[in-house]
């Protein structure tokens, strides 16, 4: 049976995932580290959802997630390119004018990514969020939320600081779209992203839940242990779910309209923020930690003992003593190589006389 207090973390570590990694990508500027944070936040959802018992729900976010984040990073990817491997979001913008296709693409998966209706990530994130409150965890659907919130504010900040605005590029930098090959996939990925929900509509907006139903016979045991509300009242489901629509549109509001013409608006949320903006800039100080408890002492237990005793000892020591004991021995036979032609005679004459002496006394 499945443990409730082991289902009670799971859900635990992946809200508090979902709306961390959320809060550090609203700081960051390098377009790969907003998308980084942002997986990993939806990463958060999913294991939201499995630790409410939502299996489907998880397993259909995976599913939405991989069209339109694969459409995101292969988008900042194209931006990367036209940009002469420019990743900063400060130093970019006008770029919609120059790369329309990765402009659009870019735009329908944030826009999926946000929980836009009735894009692939609306039906996945809104069914987690519903299925946490539906099971008794509206703490889980607060965090879940305010995640939601944070992840159409960094998008939309991101798609903005890209795309629109005055173009705030380096000198001699000069955009361009890209190749068919990179541009195509965009754009079936954006397809996906746009109707990749629809393979699990819920009941509750006319659909069949497909997924859920080819799915059944693999949670079937899971969910009879835990079982999930999908007969709940409808009301509040419709109401959850636009207040999740709302929560998208705000997010989108201000990382539009605060960055659409100010470019510099991320010094006004750090001035008003304070000290937080440092955190989250500093994604938490979780780099600093991991260096100062993990990789510092490994680095040290590497010179002083790998190094110094396995490398530089044992190692060292066996490949020099090894061309040591060679060059002692080759000393050794050195000495009968004098070039004096009786010596060489004695020595064979010494051998018969050994070798005559084995052959009788034997």
């Amino acid at each position: 049976a499945l443990s409730p207090d082991t289902m009670m973390i799971v859900a635990i570590v992946g809200a508090l995932t979902a709306i961390i990694a959320a809060s550090i990508g609203i700081a960051q500027n390098d377009i790969k580290k907003v998308l980084a944070y942002s997986t990993v936040s939806q990463l958060g959802y999913m294991f939201l959802a499995l630790g409410v018992g939502a299996f489907t729900a998880g397993i259909f976010h995976v599913m939405t997630h991989a069209f339109f984040k694969a459409c995101l990073f292969l988008g900042s990817g194209s931006v990367i390119h036209a940009m002469h491997e420019e990743q900063d979001i400060r130093h970019m913008g006008g770029l919609k004018k120059y790369m329309p296709i990765t402009f659009w693409t870019f735009l329908i998966s944030s826009f999926a990514i946000a929980g836009f209706p009735p894009l692939a990530g609306f039906f996945s994130k809104d069914e987690i969020l519903w299925l946490s409150f539906a099971n008794g965890n509206i703490a889980f659907w607060i965090v879940g939320a305010g995640a939601a919130f944070m992840t159409a504010f960094y998008m939309f900040r991101m798609v903005t600081l890209t795309f629109d605005g005055e173009p705030r590029w380096k000198e001699g930098t000069h955009p361009h779209e890209s190749p068919a090959t990179m541009t195509i996939p965009l754009i079936v990925l954006a397809g996906l992203a746009v109707v990749g929900g629809f393979l699990n509509v819920p009941a509750a907006l006319g659909g069949g839940a497909a997924l859920h139903h080819w799915l059944h016979p693999v949670f079937a045991q899971a969910e009879h242990v835990l079982p999930v509300h999908e007969h709940a009242d409808h009301t509040m489901e419709y109401l959850l779910m636009a207040f999740s629509v709302v929560i998208a549109v705000l997010g989108f509001w201000m990382g539009r309209s605060m960055f659409m013409k100010n470019a510099q608006a991320d010094k006004t949320l750090q001035s008003t923020l304070g000290g937080v903006y440092t955190v989250l800039s500093r994604k938490y100080l979780v780099d600093e930690l991991y260096m100062k408890s993990i990789v510092n002492p490994l680095v040290r237990f590497s010179d002083r003992w790998l190094a110094r005793i396995m490398d530089m000892r044992l190692i060292d020591g066996l490949v020099n003593g090894t061309a040591v004991f060679v060059g002692n021995l080759a000393s050794v036979f050195k000495l009968f190589q004098t070039g004096v032609i009786q010596n060489y005679a004695a020595v064979i004459v010494l051998g018969i006389i050994v070798v005559l002496g084995i052959i009788v006394l034997g």
